[in-house]
């Protein structure tokens, strides 16, 4: 009985974390959309840290740091977002340009 109100409660955490995940990949992608580059930064990292493996959370977080001129922390990201997800076609375009921004 424990055992099963363990896994429960865990469960309902996870569920939790990612209906919080999305209300910040929502906010971070709003502030991205106005040019709130701080704002987008912040609710973007948030929302990877409970979405680690979301490949549009990280997109949108290496363009959040583009935007804030933090051009290293963009094409790790992009990197993420494309190794997560090589079908992600904005991701893939995003990097391509991180790459040879970083070549210049």
């Amino acid at each position: 009985m424990a055992r099963s109100l363990a896994i429960t409660a865990l469960l309902l955490l996870a569920a939790c974390a990612t209906v919080d995940a999305t209300r910040l990949f929502r906010a971070g992608t709003a502030a991205l959309d106005r040019g709130d580059a701080p704002a987008a930064l912040r609710d973007l990292e948030q929302a990877a840290r409970l979405l680690p493996e979301s490949s549009a959370v990280h997109n949108h977080l290496g363009l959040a740091y583009a935007a804030s001129e933090r051009h290293a922390d963009a094409l790790r990201e992009f990197e993420r977002a494309v190794a997560i997800d090589c079908e992600n076609a904005a991701a893939q375009s995003n990097l391509a340009r991180a790459r040879a921004r970083a070549e210049r």
